[in-house]
Order: C-alpha cells, then sequence, then structure tokens
C-alpha cells in the first residue's frame, strides 16, 4: 500500500523485516543504514518503551529507483519478534509493501521461526493482506553458526512455496544488501503492474 507524495513526486514503499526474536532483523536494518550513503539516508529511528525493550523500529528512508516520473523511497522495519509484542505488530504491519522474513538457521530456533511465519500469516490476514500476494523474500542468517540446519530442511519447512531466498551472515554484511535488493525489486515489479 505505497503512498505518493505529489509535491515531492515520491513513492513511499515500506518494507519488513520480520522473524523471531534475536534472529538478525535489527543487524540486518543496521547494517543496510551504514552501508548507504548520507545524502540518501535518512535518521535511523530506535524507539523502546518500558514494557516492550526489545522493541525496535528502525527507520530507513532509501531511494532506489524512479516509477514512472517518481523517485522511489524505500522505509525499512523491524517488528519484535517475541509473540507477546502483537499490538505493536499490528500497528507496523499497516501499509506494508513487502517482507523480509529473517529466519534464524540454528536447529534449536526452528520452532521460533515456524511460530513467527504463523504468526506473520494471521497478521496479514487480520489486516486484509494475502501473504501470496505481497513480495516477499526469506532470509535464511546465522549460516556460519556450527550445526546450523541446512538449507534444504529450512526451505521444506518455510518456503513450501518456492519464495526468493538468501543465504546471510547479518553480524558481517554477507547476504544483506543482496536480500535488500531482491525485495526492492520485487516491491518496483508490483508498482509496475507486474513488468520486469
Amino acid at each position: 500500500m505505497s503512498f505518493i507524495n505529489y509535491s515531492t513526486k515520491e513513492i513511499n514503499c515500506k518494507v519488513i523485516y520480520f522473524g523471531p526474536g534475536l534472529s538478525g532483523k535489527t543487524t540486518n536494518v543496521q547494517y543496510i543504514y551504514e552501508q548507504t550513503q548520507q545524502p540518501e539516508r535518512g535518521k535511523l529511528v530506535t524507539l523502546s518503551t518500558e514494557n516492550e525493550r526489545t522493541l525496535f523500529f528502525d527507520f530507513l528512508p532509501l531511494s532506489i529507483g524512479d516509477v514512472r516520473g517518481y523517485k522511489t523511497r524505500f522505509h525499512l522495519y523491524t517488528i519484535p519478534g517475541q509473540t507477546f509484542y502483537e499490538t505493536s505488530r499490528q500497528f507496523i504491519l499497516k501499509g506494508v509493501d513487502g517482507i523480509v522474513f529473517v529466519a534464524d538457521s540454528q536447529a534449536e530456533r526452528m520452532e521460533a521461526n515456524i511460530e513467527s511465519f504463523e504468526s506473520l500469516e494471521k497478521s496479514l490476514e487480520r489486516q486484509g493482506y494475502d501473504l501470496a500476494k505481497l513480495p516477499l523474500i526469506l532470509q535464511y542468517n546465522k549460516r556460519d553458526v556450527p550445526g546450523c540446519l541446512s538449507i534444504g530442511e529450512l526451505e521444506a519447512t518455510l518456503n513450501a512455496v518456492r519464495r526468493p531466498y538468501f543465504e546471510a551472515v547479518a553480524n558481517r554484511g554477507l547476504g544483506v544488501m543482496e536480500t535488500l535488493q531482491s525485495v526492492s525489486q520485487a516491491i518496483i515489479r508490483e508498482l509496475k503492474g507486474g513488468e520486469a
């Protein structure tokens, strides 16, 4: 649900980084912020409240390209991973244009990945979104952890519909920009009516 600012000739798109707690959502957005040229980026804003100490909204407008003469500006947000932040999740998901689901590759985190993905589907349904129609990219993070799950296991469990995915080690920047580029291109394709 992109917002068009006619006075500045900008299309504003909202990308949500979703996944279980400590999967690497904040690390992704912080890395992207650090790699983005100063004039092209807005302020990185982190909000914490007394009750939601792990809640971060990392806000980053990022100019990517033009669509029919309008500049495209991306706003990146993370959503708190813990399930008891449902109200915050609903608020942040409003107006979403694309989603990066950040999965933790550690075997002991698979249940948290599944629970988080199911929560994403339910949260989107409550707002009238169909996950099948939204640009969604999966990122399998923490690929450097010894004994992590195989890509085949992650794909079989989390990606039955075969969405694009990327392997990542977000704290080293590996796979981070590729994931962002993929979700951005998918959103631009949607804006252009499915054209490549």
